[in-house]
C-alpha cells in the first residue's frame, strides 16, 4: 500500500468516527431533553412527587351534605348560580376587609384560582356592613380575580352558624360540602384538597370525618358573636371597632387567649365577660 492510499484510508475512517461521535452526541443530548420535558411535565402534572414532598392527611366529611340551590348577583352585577358551577370544585369563602386574618389569605385564593381556572371556582361573600362601594374598591386595589358576593339574609340561611371569619365552605363537584375550615386556610392544604377533589394526583393520605358541630377560633379566625356580648345595639362602624378589639385584647384569666376567644372557648369565665362587657361600653359611649 502506497503513501497516497494510506492517508485516503486514515481519513476515511477518520470521518466515520467523527461522524458516529456526533450521531451519538445528538442522541445523548436528545435523550438528556427529552428527560428533562418528561421530568418538567411530570413535575406539573404531579407537584406532589416533587423530591421530599411531604405527604399531607386530608379531612373530609364521611357524609358531605349538598349545598342548597342558589342564584346570587357578585358585586359586579354577574349571576353565579349552583347549575353553572356544577363539576367544579368550588371555595365558598366568608370573609370581611376589616378581618386581617381574612385579607391575609386573599393573595393565596388568587394565586390558587389562577392556577386552577378550568377546575376551581373561589367566590369571596362579604360580610362587610359598610357597603358595597368600599369591597369593589378593595378586591381592585388588591387585584381579586373571583367573584365577591355581599352577604344577605338567603346567604346566612343557607349557611347559618358563621360566627367567625374567615370561614370557608370547600365544595366537591358534585356541590356537597367536603369540609369546611374556621380561620385561615393553609396554602397547600386548600391546594391539596383542590387537587383531589378535581380528579387530579395528590401526595395525600384522605380520611373521613364527622361534621363537628360548635365553634373553634383557630388560626387566626376572628369571632362574629362573643357569647354574653350584645353587640347589635351598636351601630356598624362601632360594631366593628368592638369586634375587632374584642378578637385583639388579650384576657387576664391566664388563658393565654384574646376576650374573644376566650368567651367562645369558655363562655362560663368570670373573667373575660367583664372585660368584653367594658369593652363594649367603652365604644358605645365614645364620641
Amino acid at each position: 500500500m502506497n503513501e497516497r492510499r494510506a492517508l485516503v484510508l486514515v481519513l476515511a475512517v477518520g470521518g466515520i468516527l467523527v461522524t458516529w461521535g456526533a450521531a451519538r452526541y445528538v442522541r445523548q443530548a436528545e435523550q438528556r431533553g427529552s428527560g428533562v420535558a418528561h421530568a418538567a411535565a411530570t413535575s406539573a402534572a404531579e407537584p406532589d412527587s416533587a423530591a421530599g414532598a411531604e405527604r399531607v392527611t386530608l379531612r373530609f366529611f364521611r357524609e358531605p351534605k349538598p349545598v342548597p340551590s342558589f342564584a346570587l348577583r357578585d358585586i359586579d352585577g354577574r349571576e353565579i348560580s349552583t347549575a353553572s358551577l356544577r363539576g367544579k370544585v368550588v371555595i365558598l369563602n366568608f370573609w370581611a376587609t376589616w378581618c386581617g386574618p381574612c385579607r391575609a389569605e386573599v393573595p393565596d385564593l388568587v394565586a390558587l384560582q389562577e392556577k386552577y381556572k378550568d377546575t376551581l371556582q373561589v367566590i369571596g361573600i362579604s360580610e362587610d356592613e359598610t357597603g358595597v362601594d368600599g369591597v369593589r374598591r378593595w378586591t381592585t386595589e388588591h387585584k381579586v380575580n373571583y367573584p365577591v358576593v355581599m352577604t344577605t339574609p338567603e346567604i346566612e340561611k343557607m349557611f347559618p352558624g358563621i360566627g367567625a371569619l374567615p370561614t370557608s365552605f370547600i365544595v366537591d363537584r358534585e356541590s356537597r360540602i367536603a369540609t369546611k375550615h374556621v380561620g385561615m386556610l393553609n396554602a397547600r392544604t386548600t391546594e391539596y384538597e383542590t387537587r383531589h377533589l378535581a380528579g387530579l394526583p395528590v401526595n395525600a393520605t384522605i380520611e373521613e370525618a364527622d361534621q363537628v358541630q360548635g365553634l373553634k377560633l383557630d388560626n387566626g379566625a376572628q369571632a362574629m358573636t362573643i357569647p354574653g356580648v350584645d353587640l347589635a345595639a351598636l351601630p356598624v362602624a362601632k360594631r366593628l371597632e368592638a369586634l375587632q378589639k374584642l378578637n385583639a385584647q388579650s384576657c387576664t384569666c391566664g388563658c393565654d387567649l384574646t376576650v374573644a376567644r376566650c368567651r367562645v372557648d369558655d363562655p362560663t369565665c368570670s373573667v373575660s365577660l367583664p372585660i368584653a362587657q367594658q369593652i363594649v361600653k367603652q365604644i358605645a359611649a365614645a364620641k
